[in-house]
C-alpha cells in the first residue's frame, strides 16, 4: 500500500530502478563477458562514476537513512543519466528543495474558472497536482465526459482514465497515456510528501488497477507539459488533440490544460462536437 512519501525508501527504490535500466555501453564502459546476475549497472560502476564509495551506494539503496548532499545528488544525477524531471524528483526525495507551501488546492482560483469560458471554443480545464478536475468549460466536458455528473471524488482525470468504463477505449494509445500520467503523478507525490489524500488516491489506484500498479512500479518520472493524444470519441470518431499545460504564477499548484486540434480532420470533429446539443458520453454504471 502506498502511503505519504517515505522518502528514504523511495529514494532507495528509485536509485535501484535507475541503475538497473542502464547498461555499461550506455556510459561508454566496457561490456563484461561474464553474465550479470542483475540487470543494469553494478553498484561499483555507479560509485566510480559518481565519485563516492561503493559502500555509500549500498547504504543508499538499502534505505539506511542517509541524506545526500547537493553535490552528491548532482553526481548521482550525472552518473545515472537522469533527465530534468528525474533529477528534480531525486532532489525532492532527498529534501534538498523547499517543499510546497500551504495546503494543496482543492478549489479553482476564481479567475481561472472565468478563464475557462474565455478559452472557448478550445477545450480547457483546471487540475491540481493530484489530477483533480477543479474547473472546465463546455467543450472539455463535451469532448471527455460530463464532469458535473460524476461524484466529486471521481472528478479526477487519472480516475476517469483508469476506472470509468465508458472511457475504456477513449484513448487510442491507452498504455502510453496512462504511463505518462503516472510518471507525472509520481513527481507530484514527491513534491507533496505530506498530502495524505494523494497517497490514498495512489493506494486506491494500485489496489484496483493492474495497469496503474505495473506502471507505478517502474518508478518513471516525467512532468508532462505538452504532447499529443489520439482519441476515439463515441460521437465524432477518431481525432488527435495537442495539449498544453500552463501553470499560473499565483496558483502554482494548479494547471490549465488546453486542447487544440492537431489537424484539419480533428478540427472538423471538434466543430461537429461543439455543434451537437446532446451529451457526448453516456456514463456506464460500474459493474
Amino acid at each position: 500500500m502506498t502511503g505519504t512519501v517515505d522518502a528514504t525508501h523511495e529514494l532507495a527504490a528509485f536509485l535501484r530502478a535507475r541503475r538497473e535500466r542502464l547498461s555499461p555501453g550506455d556510459l561508454g564502459l566496457p561490456e563484461r563477458r561474464q553474465a550479470r546476475r542483475t540487470p543494469g549497472l553494478r553498484r561499483e560502476e555507479v560509485a566510480e562514476l559518481a565519485g563516492v564509495s561503493t559502500d555509500y551506494i549500498v547504504r543508499l539503496e538499502q534505505g539506511r537513512g542517509l541524506r545526500p548532499s547537493v553535490d552528491v545528488l548532482e553526481a548521482l544525477s550525472r552518473a545515472l543519466r537522469l533527465n530534468t524531471d528525474e533529477r528534480a524528483y531525486l532532489f525532492d526525495l532527498a529534501r534538498q528543495r523547499q517543499p510546497h507551501a500551504g495546503k494543496p488546492s482543492t478549489e479553482p482560483a476564481p479567475a481561472l474558472t472565468m478563464l475557462m469560458d474565455d478559452l472557448s471554443p478550445l477545450p480547457a480545464m483546471v487540475i491540481n497536482h493530484r489530477y483533480d478536475v477543479l474547473a472546465w468549460n463546455r467543450e472539455m466536458a463535451r469532448l471527455v465526459i460530463d464532469f458535473e455528473s460524476l461524484p466529486p471524488r471521481q472528478r479526477n482525470s487519472m480516475w476517469i482514465c483508469l476506472m470509468e468504463p465508458s472511457l475504456r477505449d477513449f484513448y487510442v494509445e491507452r498504455e502510453r497515456t496512462i504511463s505518462e500520467g503516472i510518471a507525472d503523478l509520481r513527481a507530484a507525490w514527491a513534491a507533496h510528501p505530506d498530502d495524505q489524500a494523494l497517497a490514498d488516491l495512489i493506494a486506491e489506484f494500485s489496489a484496483h488497477s493492474t495497469e496503474f500498479a505495473q506502471a507505478w512500479a517502474r518508478h518513471d518520472v516525467k512532468v508532462q507539459g505538452r504532447g499529443a493524444k489520439p482519441l476515439r470519441h463515441p460521437v465524432v470518431g477518431r481525432l488527435v488533440v495537442n495539449y498544453e499545460a500552463l501553470m499560473p504564477v499565483q496558483d502554482p499548484d494548479q494547471r490549465i490544460i488546453i486542447y487544440r486540434a492537431a489537424d484539419r480532420d480533428s478540427q472538423a470533429a471538434l466543430d461537429r462536437l461543439a455543434a451537437d446539443p446532446a451529451p457526448s458520453v453516456e456514463l456506464i454504471p460500474p459493474s
